[in-house]
């Protein structure tokens, strides 16, 4: 299916954002200094990619699909989904508030490293039951012309949410921040 490989290879870059913003609390925690650039780069990408695009088809549209194909939202894995979307949100509001202050309060260190690291847990686990079980489900209940539907508003939404040339935008800054970090 198309629309489970879109979300799942935003996974992956979701999933090197988490590995660079984890490298980048340690640094701080050292009081190394951190471009406040990339920081901001960082809450960007949180806010923008993670939650208004990616988690934006999920939630508008993978999801409601799936309610209709028949999975469950109320005691279901859609529910669990949508539960963690929202503490992710709750998460990473502390998390953009400790990135957009670490470099002048020193207690904003602290909860960077802890923000992170509780950030990247949540949706380090999210993402797995998301590819491995909620994505699986939907290969055997969607069909080929719900799937091509699918797609086509996930591209909209981007264009709509996000602008054109964001996404690749943001691919070239988890390259950038890649290098610097975790090389």
């Amino acid at each position: 299916m198309k629309c489970t490989q879109v979300l799942m290879d935003e996974h992956e870059g979701i999933k090197l954002m988490l590995r660079i913003m984890e490298a980048v609390a340690r640094r701080v925690v050292r009081a190394k200094r951190v471009p406040q650039t990339d920081l901001d780069g960082i809450a960007e990408f949180l806010a923008v990619f993670v939650d208004k695009c990616h988690h934006g088809k999920e939630e508008e549209h993978l999801f409601p699909a799936l309610e209709r194909a028949g999975i469950p939202r109320e005691r279901g894995p859609i529910g669990v989904m949508l539960a963690e979307h929202d503490q992710g949100r709750q998460i990473a509001a502390q998390l953009t508030r400790a990135l957009k202050t670490c470099s002048v309060q020193e207690d904003a260190r602290d909860n960077l490293s802890k923000w992170a690291g509780e950030y990247s847990a949540l949706l380090t686990n999210h993402i797995e039951k998301e590819n491995h079980v909620l994505f699986a489900m939907a290969e055997g209940r969607i069909g080929e012309d719900e799937d091509a539907r699918l797609v086509a508003a996930f591209e909209k939404l981007e264009r709509e949410r996000i602008g054109p040339g964001k996404h690749e935008a943001f691919h070239k800054m988890l390259c950038r921040l890649e290098q610097a970090y975790l090389s």
